[in-house]
């Protein structure tokens, strides 16, 4: 069986029994959470942005992920990512230490434990040991024992407003990652009611305007009817009576002023009546001859049968 030679065998090479689930390096996962984008599995680079859950991406993988969520394998995941208005860019604070990522003497390894972002208020290192997180108003991060100790209603770094709905822990545990779902959802809905107050106060200031323009109309109309109506009455008013002519009733007053207008009117026919051709003493006599109205022309035969010209001879 081979244990000759004095070898001692040992129970599991005996016997058959259950092996034990591999367990994952506690350190390596927090290393690669902290330091690697939650969709793409690439190395964060800046710009780094994170989610509502606390979950951290690189801006460009989640640009791709929104034109086209068939390339990625776990999309399922990550269905809370509706647009850009769903992430936050944050605001990092650099360590002020250059330090590299590689032993410098032996072989050649990355050290996991180097961070490259601290707290800007107590200088933890954000490498996965200590508890951080962002505010969703400016995106500053810091660490979570700095907004316990440091307590205020202003953002520690830039100065902003603080709201303890807006501190959103990064990369917590699943129970977390639930309240903080839960928060979201409650965040988006009132987000849609405040859109649709704004919405309903809108059409409101419209109804109003368009009725206090129509209002403002009638006034117009009414106001012009009004004066042109109390126009009319003085006009009415202030016109005079006409009064039915007096009948003289004799006919001697008719006759006398038949008579006046009769004399009137024969001195106006006389200064516009032309004179006659055979009362002009300027012109001669043949001409005078040529019109029936001359005296050869009187005295002149009857006219023929044939022609009824009074001219034939």
């Amino acid at each position: 069986m081979g244990c000759d030679g004095g070898t001692i065998p040992r129970r599991d090479e005996l016997v058959r029994t259950k092996k034990k689930p591999e367990q994952k390096d506690k350190t390596s996962e927090l290393a690669f959470k902290w330091k690697h984008c939650a969709i793409s599995q690439e190395a964060l680079t800046k710009p780094i942005v994170a989610c509502e859950l606390g979950r951290l991406y690189k801006k460009e993988s989640v640009l791709e992920f929104l034109l086209d969520r068939s390339k990625f394998d776990i999309a399922a995941q990550f269905d809370h990512l509706r647009g850009l208005k769903d992430i936050k860019e944050l605001n990092l604070t650099d360590v002020p230490e250059k330090r590299s990522h590689h032993a410098e003497k032996g072989d050649s390894r990355s050290d996991s434990i180097i961070a490259d972002f601290i707290c800007p208020v107590v200088g933890l290192e954000m490498s996965g040991k200590h508890r951080f997180c962002f505010l969703w108003s400016c995106g500053c991060v810091m660490s979570e024992r700095a907004l316990r100790e440091v307590k205020s209603e202003t953002c520690h770094k830039c100065g902003k407003q603080m709201r303890e709905e807006d501190i959103v822990l990064l990369n917590g545990s699943d129970e977390e990652v639930a309240e903080m779902r839960q928060k979201m959802e409650q965040r988006r809905e009132q987000a849609k009611l405040a859109k649709k107050a704004k919405k309903a106060q809108k059409h409101k200031l419209k109804a109003a305007e368009t009725e206090g323009a129509s209002s403002g109309l009638t006034a117009q109309q009414t106001n012009k009817d009004s004066p042109s109506e109390t126009h009319i009455t003085e006009s009415t008013e202030s016109r005079p009576i006409k009064q039915p002519k007096r009948d003289t009733g004799s006919a001697l007053h008719k006759s006398l002023t038949n008579g006046k207008s009769g004399h009137g009117t024969d001195d106006k026919k006389s200064k516009g009546k032309k004179l006659c051709i055979q009362d002009d003493p300027k012109t001669s006599k043949t001409f005078k001859s040529l019109f029936t109205s001359s005296e050869a022309a009187r005295n002149q035969q009857q006219p023929n049968w044939i022609t009824y010209n009074p001219l034939y001879y």
